[in-house]
């Protein structure tokens, strides 16, 4: 490859192709070739489990919510009641998801799955629907895109957020039409106004049940001829994502996103990134937009593990806890400041802030983000207070959560089996044994001697390396993978 260690590789596919590892996986795993390495990483992935909070028969049915009136009124308590306890299962959804994520259980298809919620952002709250949109982008995370494009479109989750269930012949909606051009396939100036507005009549019909269920409306679809990108048909909204998807403009859009979250996210400050982009583009059209054929080609590529490209992301605040707990065995016994953790670092899962998703990159770094990000090694292994209220989100029960999770209780962490993957280690290499570990970035100087000063004489050995850890998470250069 080039002069990066195999244990810098090995740590460098582990956090981008899922969310990190412990010391023991990174040594046993950093005697195999790479390319074995990423080969058992999508072979551990291939098994999709659902994800399981709320049972079908939980969903909100109009006959529920006729329940709701009293005397022709809105028994408000009752809504308020039903909103809260939808609140709770998506909470719950959340907090499983994370946890799965910081298992290492599947790691590829866990991490697709989190990049195409951020490429297919959706935010309702009915948690029937978010739990079957979530296992959707699960269960085709490293499928075809055609399949998963095909999915996602039909997900009520998705119907509802933009307004596809509105959109009927003589009153086309189009904001579903103009999304999944602009922000899920094409990207912007690869179509017109007039292949919007034809593609809304294509879609109308397209809508959900109260079962839950996608149903196609043939009474309000507009079955009449429609011209898109120039050709002309009785197009359904099926006929639309075919022709979508035969467009090699998708695959450049789909391959340059996925290249800022795998590789880069400043591509166009790389002269190289342009024709390595289209390359990869090209291959993924003619694989039928094989997403686990891209994913593997991108990690097994010899610039992939170049050593500019090694610790130059800021970790995404899910990223960042999720790999925090998977390194250390950190175990939450209350769920609630999972939450509250995401809250406070701008990212909750589920909740994305608009259909384009989280920015990502220098957005997630500002001067509170960034202050509680290297307080949270103490929060988590030192039992610190959590002393920063989260950011503005539009949920009503954040005060109340804010006030629940003053201090995380019961928190557990699996420092035998972390300490062990060091016991070889001597004293005077701990810290840099550690460093290398826990930094995508080599320990400077300036650094080393901050991280020293936590030494204590006379501590133990389990001590010294709980006091090392907390420090290392603490620098900034631990906020980057």
């Amino acid at each position: 490859m080039n002069t990066t260690s195999r244990q810098q590789q090995v740590q460098h596919v582990y956090w981008r192709a899922g969310f990190g590892t412990t010391p023991a996986v990174i040594q046993r795993e950093s005697r195999k070739p790479i390319r074995k390495v990423v080969r058992d990483l999508l072979n551990e992935s291939d098994a999709f489990k659902p994800l399981i909070v709320t049972a079908q028969e939980q969903l909100v049915t109009r006959q529920a919510l006729r329940g709701m009136f009293r005397d022709g009124m809105l028994d408000r308590d009752k809504l308020k009641q039903q909103l809260k306890e939808n609140n709770e299962r998506i909470r719950d959804l959340n907090v499983l998801w994370l946890e799965r994520m910081a298992s290492g259980e599947g790691a590829v298809r866990e991490k697709l799955a989190f990049f195409w919620h951020g490429h297919f952002a959706c935010r309702v709250r009915n948690p029937v629907t978010v739990q079957q949109y979530v296992n959707t982008l699960r269960q085709h995370a490293l499928g075809t895109f055609g399949d998963l494009l095909m999915a996602v479109s039909k997900e009520p989750a998705m119907l509802q957020f933009l307004n596809n269930q509105q959109n009927r012949k003589n009153a086309p909606n189009e904001n579903f039409a103009r999304e999944v051009m602009e922000l899920f396939t094409l990207g912007r100036g690869h179509y017109t106004e007039h292949d919007i507005k034809e593609a809304a009549r294509a879609f109308t019909g397209w809508g959900f049940n109260v079962q839950g269920n996608f149903v196609f409306r043939p009474n309000q679809h507009d079955d009449g001829p429609k011209t898109i990108f120039g050709q002309t048909g009785t197009f359904a909204g099926e006929d639309v994502i075919r022709l979508l998807l035969e467009r090699k403009e998708t695959a450049q859009f789909i391959t340059g996103k996925l290249y800022r979250f795998l590789v880069d996210e400043q591509p166009e400050a790389d002269p190289t990134a342009p024709q390595r982009i289209n390359a990869l583009a090209d291959r993924f059209y003619r694989s039928g937009y094989n997403i686990a054929d891209l994913v593997e080609t991108i990690l097994t590529a010899d610039w992939f593990y170049e050593a500019k490209y090694m610790g130059n992301r800021i970790k995404s605040p899910v990223e960042l806890i999720a790999g925090m707990q998977h390194s250390l065995g950190v175990e939450m016994a209350q769920k609630q400041p999972l939450v509250y953790f995401q809250r406070v670092l701008g990212q909750v899962l589920l909740y994305p802030p608009n259909v384009a998703g989280w920015a990502g990159g220098r957005s997630w770094i500002d001067s509170s983000s960034l202050l509680f990000r290297m307080k949270l090694p103490d929060i988590l292994l030192g039992a610190d207070q959590v002393a920063i209220r989260p950011k503005e989100d539009g949920d009503v029960n954040t005060e109340v959560l804010d006030r629940r999770v003053r201090k995380p209780q019961n928190v557990t962490v699996d420092w035998a089996t972390f300490e062990k993957a060091f016991e070889r280690v001597s004293d005077d290499k701990l810290p840099d044994e550690l460093a290398a570990y826990l930094l995508q970035q080599p320990l400077q100087s300036a650094q080393r001697t901050i991280v020293l000063k936590q030494l204590k004489p006379g501590a133990t050995r389990s001590e010294q390396i709980l006091r090392l850890t907390i420090r290392l998470m603490a620098l900034p250069e631990y906020q980057l993978c």
